[in-house]
């Protein structure tokens, strides 16, 4: 069945890599897919693939069953949405929405999963158990669209024993793979922060509250939970990536923002050190007579991939694509809401290479010139379509 896989992937890679190009062309943002999510429907009703319905708004479940499909159920996801960046490309299929792009690889992530769906229907014949086909919304944006996939059921009717998802990876020549079992991702969680001080004129601070100089203790401080607080053993990030305050350069505002991420391999720690922000904040503006307000709404947790199952997938991926083509991953201080299925069901986020050897697709993910060498489309289909029948005859 290995060849017969192999085979498909690559008989069936000019119509994946013109679907490829299709949701590239046209890409929305985080829970606007629509368009997108239509298009997936029409390709997977025109393979035969209609038992499917529409959750949280633009995602798609999708059932293809084997013979004696109540046996056992694997599930495979794909996120669809893009990000808010104007793409810089100059290609046939570069994007025609004004600042939206493909800069993440969800393109290239449902177009994997469209192009293995087409192949396990077609040897359907040849497994028992069901496949569950999952294209999720809103992977790039809070609260994440597999968390509110999985409140509308899509993990039930039936619930998947096992559930596995691929993602773009352009440290890796195209036609490898990488994995790690374990603690993989941090989680992220967002941080708002409003510091109310008094304003007034630039010349007369001492008539002010001056909340941009208050800001400037509240951010240094913080670093210390990092720094002083965090066991150093834990990997933990804290960053601010945005500061808005301020009109002109001699007017003391009466606010500021700031806005930031904190991420961490530990969720004991994880929420232990939100307070810990919240405390920090509040204190230290309340030493200097301002007020603030602290919002830390909780984000995605840490990734998980289990452990037997990720060594399974990396052994199918040395037969698949050879064993010195499977490579192990480091962890990753990024986050992916995949992990929200892993706190449900036993789960394997693994990577496919996207660059070329002469490192031209080796831009990196989130910028406007991100690419792939699109030879790595094979191996994310075949991949896929192989993961879940091998595992359905676990």
């Amino acid at each position: 069945m290995i060849n017969i896989i192999k085979q498909k992937a690559i008989q069936y890679f000019p119509e994946v890599q013109a679907i490829r190009h299709h949701i590239h062309t046209y890409p929305e943002l985080s829970f606007q897919e629509h368009n997108t999510s239509a298009f997936i429907v029409n390709q997977l009703n025109s393979w035969g693939i209609t038992n499917l319905k529409i959750i949280a708004g633009t995602g798609i479940v999708a059932l293809i069953e084997g013979k004696n499909p109540e046996k056992k159920c694997i599930a495979l996801r794909a996120d669809m949405d893009a990000l808010p960046i104007k793409e810089e490309n100059e290609v046939s299929y570069r994007s025609v929405n004004e600042g939206i792009m493909h800069a993440c690889g969800h393109d290239v992530h449902s177009s994997c999963l469209l192009g293995a769906a087409k192949i396990l229907n077609e040897i359907r014949n040849e497994f028992e158990g069901t496949i569950k086909l999952i294209f999720q919304p809103g992977e790039e944006r809070h609260p994440g669209g597999a968390s509110i996939m999985i409140k509308e059921g899509v993990l039930e009717n039936p619930k998947p024993a096992a559930i596995y998802a691929l993602h773009v990876y352009p440290h890796l020549p195209s036609g490898t793979t990488g994995f790690r079992g374990g603690q993989y991702m941090a989680s992220a969680d967002e941080i708002y922060i409003t510091i109310k001080g008094k304003g007034g004129h630039a010349a007369l601070p001492h008539q002010t509250i001056d909340p941009i100089v208050i800001a400037a203790y509240v951010i240094t401080g913080l670093q210390q939970i990092i720094s002083r607080r965090g066991n150093p053993l834990i990997p933990s990030v804290l960053t601010f990536g945005k500061i808005q305050g301020g009109f002109t350069t001699n007017v003391i505002p009466d606010k500021v923002e700031l806005m930031g991420t904190f991420r961490t391999m530990n969720e004991k720690w994880r929420y232990e050190a939100h307070q810990l922000v919240k405390d920090i904040t509040e204190q230290t503006c309340a030493a200097y007579g301002a007020t603030a307000i602290v919002e830390i709404p909780v984000g995605y947790p840490c990734l998980y991939n289990d452990i037997a199952l990720t060594d399974k997938a990396k052994n199918w991926a040395k037969d698949f694509v050879g064993e010195t083509n499977v490579h192990e991953l480091d962890m990753r201080m990024a986050a992916e809401d995949f992990s929200f299925y892993t706190l449900q069901v036993p789960g394997c986020f693994f990577r496919i290479g996207t660059n070329k050897e002469d490192k031209q697709f080796l831009n990196a993910v989130h910028t406007a010139h991100f690419d792939i060498d699109e030879n790595a489309l094979k191996t994310g289909v075949g991949m896929m379509a192989y993961c879940a029948f091998m595992a359905l005859k676990m």
